[in-house]
């Protein structure tokens, strides 16, 4: 069984920084060779991707709302992913999801990703 627990959640003011992160754990999960990414859901929404990067770290993908903003990466020694969100808007409040996947494209393609995690609220005041 493949858990994805996602921390750093908060209530934060516009302008702010808050770093994410996903721990992976699971016997038959191998978190060295899966891309890894971040999808978000405000309320009353559609869940929509954010970020993602390759297992071997060569390659990023932003969706064009956050990009250069947020930055996406990882640290497989650790089996942990982050997401570091910078310049924060009221917009970006949302439930933010950990997700797994063998294929990065899997993020961006709406063909769905393997695993998730249950979510962490970030709250962005203006």
């Amino acid at each position: 069984q493949v858990q994805l627990v996602e921390s750093g959640g908060g209530l934060v003011q516009a302008g702010d920084s808050l770093r994410l992160s996903c721990a992976a754990s699971g016997r038959t999960f191998d978190f060295s060779t899966n891309a890894m990414g971040w999808f978000r859901q405000a309320t009353g929404k559609e869940c929509e991707f954010a970020a993602a990067i390759d297992w071997n770290v060569r390659r990023t993908v932003y969706a064009d709302s956050v990009k250069g903003r947020f930055t996406i990466s990882r640290d497989n020694a650790k089996i942990t992913m982050y997401l570091q969100m910078n310049s924060l808007k009221p917009e970006d409040t949302a439930v933010y999801y950990c997700a797994a996947d063998r294929y990065i494209a899997d993020f961006i393609g709406g063909s769905g990703v393997d695993y998730w995690g249950k979510g962490t609220l970030v709250t962005v005041s203006s």
